[in-house]
């Protein structure tokens, strides 16, 4: 399932990657499994290697650690790519008591049975990441599962992506990026993805069909998030042409546009910001200019595509 990704990343480029603290060849003897410490080791992977500046791509909760590798150190990245990511985890997005009652279940649930031969408790996890994979498919990622770590580990690195929140670091990122992300992934929401996109100053945002949060090879969206990613790298982030626009938006359009994606007419915006109706009528048109369309509709499209509205508005139901 994962040397078709393998053949993709190193297809124009070299690639390396390395497993995560606690997990596969990386030492297993650790306790701190944060950002900080993630973001170390991505530095220490970068500097054995002798890179000076590479292009860097962050992959669901991988996602943080490479947005936070990325404001931290600027000069080192030439392009970001995220794929299937969040800037903040579960327990940073206001989650009801059911879904904090789930999330303690799962990691008892991963205690007990992530070890076991039986992988019984296991195909919980496969069915979140790859719905739609065949048995043999399921039976393999069942069994890298086991392979990989300990039960305590996968505990305690499961447990480590609940209060993940790198939102101020994202806002802080300059080089260009490309955020994809699968409509119905079953592990990761598609707003998450969205949301990235959007803190991410010009970052270009791309949505996927489909429901695996590790997308097949063959399924529908593998071979276009791939042409996105090597259109990406080849025009060195010209690609991000959607991104650039938004950039271009002083921060009061920016902030008459959230609202307009959210489906505000002119009379809501104003009594929003306090602004006169008349005031936020003459910033419509430099905004629709910008974007390079002709209506709101247009635009509202284009906005939420980028992550614009990928939160709930203040005092909304």
């Amino acid at each position: 399932m994962w040397r078709p990704w393998l053949v993709e990343l190193s297809r124009d480029h070299m690639f390396i990657r390395s497993d995560p603290r606690g997990c596969g060849l990386s030492d297993r003897n650790v306790s701190d499994f944060s950002i900080a410490a993630n973001v170390a080791d991505l530095e220490a992977v970068a500097d054995a290697a002798h890179l000076d500046r590479f292009a860097l791509f962050g992959a669901s909760q991988g996602s943080a650690a490479a947005i936070a590798f990325a404001a931290h150190f600027p000069e080192r990245v030439t392009h970001l790519v995220i794929y299937g990511g969040f800037a903040r985890g579960l327990m940073k997005r206001n989650p009801t008591p059911d879904e904090v009652r789930e999330a303690r279940a799962m990691l008892e649930l991963v205690e007990l049975g992530w070890g076991r031969e039986n992988p019984a408790y296991r195909q919980m996890f496969t069915s979140l990441f790859v719905p739609e994979a065949t048995s043999e498919q399921a039976a393999w990622f069942n069994e890298l599962e086991r392979t990989c770590t300990t039960p305590a580990i996968a505990a305690r690195v499961i447990a480590s992506f609940g209060p993940i929140d790198v939102t101020d670091l994202a806002l802080k990122i300059r080089c260009p990026t490309l955020v994809l992300h699968a409509r119905n992934d079953s592990r990761v929401p598609f707003e998450e993805g969205r949301r990235v996109a959007g803190l991410i100053p010009g970052a270009r945002f791309v949505p996927l069909e489909g429901r695996n949060h590790l997308l097949l090879e063959g399924e529908r969206a593998f071979k276009p998030m791939f042409a996105e990613l090597h259109d990406f790298l080849r025009s060195g982030g010209a690609g991000a042409a959607s991104g650039a626009l938004f950039s271009g938006l002083t921060s009061r359009e920016r902030e008459i546009l959230e609202l307009v994606a959210h489906g505000l007419d002119n009379l809501q915006i104003a009594a929003r910001l306090g602004l006169s109706e008349k005031t936020v009528r003459n910033n419509i048109t430099p905004i629709l200019d910008k974007l390079g369309v002709e209506s709101r509709a247009q635009a509202i499209v284009h906005a939420r595509e980028a992550g614009f509205a990928s939160s709930r508005l203040p005092g909304s139901r």
